[in-house]
């Protein structure tokens, strides 16, 4: 399915989407499509496995904006690999409102769609929005303290205290930077058996493995769970039973508090990825909610 490239601003900064048109008038009203916007993960990239979801959920009859934050793949913005958690909502409500001017699109519709590091971005950049008629959260982190607690149960204390050391010298002098993924018991942010693999397995050629080491900072104090019960729009959690990477049993807590439709799959955080054995179970399931809350049931 063909996409168009498109610009918009966040700050000043020129950043990168990717639209995918949505096929036929099954889910239009007279005001146009439903529209989704799409971000990735912690240090993700628009062609590093973000097109497949958005090109099911085009097929079923949504316009995608898929969109890459500031400093990031393929927009624009100093400093390089760089996670503000601040400015990632700040590019994701920039990106809400570059969706809604789109051709032949609803501004009244918009679907919020997010996954891990994003997952967690839908549900404050939701909050108390009227114009928001669907949000999508899967495998989410949603409680960067829940998320330390429960790194302390997968990864070695050794490979913790490296990247926690070289993220404070990042933070209080000159920038430091270490990969997103890398092997078991070497300094990364995930360093659990399998992530480097699952990781190189959707990357693309924008995506590098490399972030700025003080993101460990960042997330210690990030808690968008607590903005699930100010999500007016209907809401899908998808959890993975047995995430490694972000914790469930926070995901769930948000869910309750949302409201929220929850699915449940027996697997891992990269499960639900291209190319795994639940990426079809997830797309078909968010499929079949936004069908059914937009007004296309079946």
């Amino acid at each position: 399915m063909k996409h168009h490239d498109v610009t918009f601003r966040s700050a000043g900064v020129a950043c990168h989407a990717a639209h995918v048109t949505g096929a036929g008038d099954g889910l239009a009203t007279d005001a146009g499509r439903p529209v989704v916007v799409m971000a990735h993960g912690l240090g993700g990239t628009v062609d590093s496995g973000l097109m497949p979801f958005a090109e099911a959920l085009a097929a079923a009859g949504l316009d995608v904006l898929a969109f890459d934050y500031r400093g990031f793949g393929a927009s624009a913005g100093e400093p390089r690999q760089t996670v503000s958690m601040a400015g990632q909502l700040d590019d994701y409500r920039a990106a809400m409102a570059a969706a809604a001017r789109l051709p032949g699109v609803d501004p009244r519709r918009l679907v919020l769609w997010g996954v891990s590091l994003s997952g967690g971005h839908v549900l404050a950049a939701a909050a108390h929005r009227d114009d928001v008629a669907a949000v999508v959260s899967l495998t989410p982190l949603v409680d960067g303290r829940a998320a330390g607690r429960h790194a302390l149960a997968h990864h070695r204390p050794s490979a913790l205290a490296r990247s926690t050391v070289l993220g404070l010298r990042s933070r209080l002098g000159r920038p430091r930077t270490m990969p997103v993924v890398a092997r078991p018991g070497a300094l990364g942010a995930l360093t659990l058996d399998g992530c480097l693999e699952d990781y190189l397995s959707i990357a693309g050629p924008t995506w590098r493995n490399e972030v700025d080491a003080a993101v460990g900072l960042e997330l210690g104090n990030h808690r968008p769970g607590r903005s699930a019960r100010d999500v007016r729009a209907p809401l899908l959690v998808q959890i993975a039973d047995y995430d490694r990477s972000a914790p469930p049993r926070a995901a769930a807590k948000a869910a309750f508090a949302g409201r929220a439709q929850v699915r449940h799959y027996p697997c891992d955080h990269f499960d639900v990825w291209p190319g795994k054995a639940w990426h079809g179970p997830a797309v078909e399931h968010q499929v079949a909610f936004l069908r059914r809350v937009l007004g296309r049931p079946g």
